[in-house]
């Protein structure tokens, strides 16, 4: 295929995305960074009397889900993730019991749906990816600073591992 067939010459921008995590609805506007994590599947060697033969392996090693966030000065959408983590820490009964007791469906239980939506150059939804029932594993701390020269707004960020994720064309 030449260049002058390829239907569309535009690259795929790192601005052009919108966030959705169903827990923890106020981290969405807030969103600066996110990633779409890799995958990988291990091999499995198998031995003969030569060499070990390398064949493709069964079970699918996905990479963290990372995002960065600036946080809201009431720390509302910071103390969404973090009593998340506090809850699945099983840090009191009452804690672990409440957030276990929730409706899945709604997304403020134990797990939620995580969605990233991909946008064109035209700011228009192109893919969608979910990954399907994610859970936090890292909050970072907040740092404060009287010694900068410039405000520079606070952010914090979050690691989620989930079950799978998929990654579909919006029509």
């Amino acid at each position: 295929m030449s260049v002058d067939q390829v239907p569309n010459k535009n690259f795929l921008s790192p601005l052009n995305f919108k966030f959705t995590l169903k827990r923890a609805p106020h981290v969405n506007f807030f969103v600066q960074r996110v990633n779409i994590p890799g995958l990988s599947l291990p091999e499995i060697d198998v031995n003969n009397p030569m060499i070990r033969v390398p064949f493709p392996g069964d079970h699918l090693l996905y990479d963290e889900l990372e995002l960065s966030f600036k946080v809201d000065e009431n720390l509302r959408n910071y103390m969404e993730i973090h009593e998340w983590v506090r809850a699945l820490g099983k840090r009191s009964f009452s804690e672990y019991r409440e957030i276990a007791s929730r409706n899945a469906v709604s997304g403020e239980s134990i797990r939620s749906d995580i969605s990233l939506t991909v946008l064109t150059s035209n700011r228009n939804a192109n893919y969608d990816v979910v990954f399907k029932d994610a859970f936090p594993t890292r909050l970072t701390g907040l740092d404060f600073n009287t010694s900068a020269e410039d405000i520079d707004y606070i952010e914090a960020s979050a690691t989620f591992r989930y079950i799978t994720y998929d990654i579909t064309k919006v029509s």
